[in-house]
């Protein structure tokens, strides 16, 4: 019988109540043909309905893309997923309280793939103690209508951990770039892996189907069996997309480089506008050492490769992304999650197995909200709800966490004559007294014993002992008017206070080398210790 089947035929093989599993990150990964079926099918017939739809990473467009097709009231029961903000319907539903939402650390999802596949107990591990989806706290549910617990403390070895249950996986939707008539599976065009060949298995070995979205079909027995990331004998089905609906990322149907086909060139990027941003990824930068393994979240630590660029020193620390992209140039906005001239990809766990046990020597996030505990807030904001992407994972595990962030909300700078001009108040503070949502628990960091940077344009702030402390001031900032005035606490003051660094604010800088190369990292904790 053969494998290939319309994307009619396979919506239709999706069962009311079934579980479905699916790879992706924005659209990077995910069966958009598939998707649309479903959508029609639905609106058409009523079915499928009540699905509970599962994936680690985010997925969608903003727009009508990605899992927006499955966010219909009826449709979808359940949602678990890491990130939910790109997907515009099932926002909706999760703010109309219309739908159970439970939103999951990125990592511990993709992980889990390989705990059903194994039959295992589940996901074992430290991430999210602390956090909203520690039990103790919100267990990762969003909405009141959600009430079964997926996350559960337990102990082992004198040790506190969460433990995330398993569950079958009746419907496993996933991507690549060839097909042959087997269902071999390949990667070819793909931004990223991801985590297609685990959910395949888990899938299968909870008795479920497989089906594959593929942009071409190639004759049975005519791939290279190391180019197969998928083996035909997991996969039941293989749809053949449009190519309008088989897009690399968010925005971008094809690019070779985003594939690893080809390598462009990278001089002659223009500098960036000597702004508040800048001055923020300069000071972040700061905080590298030579030879550093290294993340960057989204907004502000997307700048840093730039300033890193400018300074001369690109291929001096290595980038990663968590979607398993090692080397090269992080791509950022709508086709985020890959890399311009990578020099290696894995699959999405593999690179968390790496994160989670400390693989990475300094991670970049972003500053959204921040309390006098010292808990950081990225995932829920009032009734919008992001989720926590891999940002638990990621602010837990690595050896260093560097916060970049614009001081507050709708703010407006310039920098003049070496000195930062604030020309117009934020409308918004980010340091509040007690956040939203725990996405980093600061009581977790203190028991870390690691200090934690606050990066912003008018200071630098770190996170020691459960307090936050001012330990650099921007130069022409107010402490009382510019910071202190803009704060819903008050921070400790080092009495050390110091101005940043006058070269930051300068057209040219020039200075990143002797951090990079001349100072050790206890060198930099002891510097900061010894203001305090």
């Amino acid at each position: 019988m053969s494998k290939i089947i319309t994307a009619p035929e396979a919506a239709k093989l999706i069962k009311d109540g079934a579980t479905v599993g699916a790879s992706t990150q924005g659209l990077a990964g995910w069966a958009e043909e598939v998707a649309i079926a479903i959508e029609e099918r639905f609106l058409q017939t009523g079915h499928p309905r009540n699905i509970t739809l599962v994936h680690s990473c985010t997925c969608g467009d903003y727009k009508k893309r990605g899992s927006t097709h499955l966010g219909h009231e009826g449709l979808t029961k359940r949602l678990i997923c890491g990130h939910t903000l790109t997907s515009a319907n099932m926002i909706k539903l999760i703010e109309q309280n219309k739908i159970e939402c439970y939103l999951l650390p990125q990592g511990v999802i993709c992980q889990l793939w390989r705990a059903i596949a194994g039959k295992k107990i589940g996901v074992i591990t430290s991430v999210g103690l602390g956090t909203f989806v520690d039990p103790r706290i919100d267990g990762g549910k969003i909405t009141s209508i959600t009430h079964e617990d997926l996350v559960k403390v337990i102990e082992i070895e004198g040790q506190e951990q969460l433990l995330y249950k398993p569950f079958p996986i009746d419907v496993a939707l996933i991507r690549g770039t060839v097909a042959d008539e087997n269902g071999n599976l390949t990667m070819d065009n793909e931004s990223v892996i991801m985590e297609a060949l685990p959910l395949a298995m888990a899938a299968k070995n909870s008795g479920g189907i497989v089906i594959a979205q593929a942009h071409n079909l190639a004759m049975k027995n005519t791939l290279n069996p190391k180019n197969v990331k998928v083996p035909g004998t997991l996969v039941d089905y293989v749809v053949i997309a449009k190519p309008e609906n088989h897009h690399q990322t968010q925005q971008t149907y094809f690019n070779p480089a985003l594939a690893g086909q080809i390598r462009v060139p990278l001089t002659g990027i223009p500098a960036l506008p000597l702004d508040a941003r800048k001055i923020i990824g300069r000071r972040a930068a700061m905080e590298l050492l030579a030879g550093n393994i290294i993340n960057l979240g989204v907004g502000i630590p997307a700048v840093i490769p730039s300033v890193i660029a400018e300074e001369g020193l690109t291929g001096e620390v290595t980038t990663t992304t968590e979607l398993g992209v090692f080397g090269g140039v992080p791509t950022i906005g709508l086709d985020f999650g890959g890399a311009l001239n990578a020099e290696a990809m894995i699959e999405h766990a593999s690179m968390f197995d790496y994160y989670d046990g400390g693989g990475l020597d300094v991670a970049f996030v972003g500053l959204a909200q921040v309390d006098e505990k010292g808990n950081v807030n990225v995932s829920r904001f009032g009734k919008r709800v992001a989720g926590p992407g891999g940002f638990i994972n990621i602010t837990q595990s690595s050896k260093k966490v560097v916060f970049c962030g614009m001081f507050s909300l709708g703010s407006e700078e310039v920098v003049e004559n070496g000195e930062l001009k604030i020309t117009k108040e934020g409308t918004g503070k980010k340091f509040v007294k007690a956040v939203e949502q725990i996405t980093l628990s600061g009581d977790y960091a203190k028991r870390r014993g690691k200090p934690i940077p606050f990066v912003t344009e008018r200071g630098v702030f770190i996170l020691e002992n459960g307090k936050l402390v001012l330990v650099e001031i921007a130069p022409g900032v107010d402490l009382e008017r510019d910071i202190l005035g803009m704060m819903d606490f008050k921070p400790e003051i080092s009495p050390e206070l110091k101005s940043m660094d006058k070269a930051l604010f300068q057209p040219n800088w020039g200075r990143l080398s002797e951090t990079l190369f001349n100072r050790k990292d206890s060198e930099i904790v002891e510097e900061v210790a010894a203001t305090l």
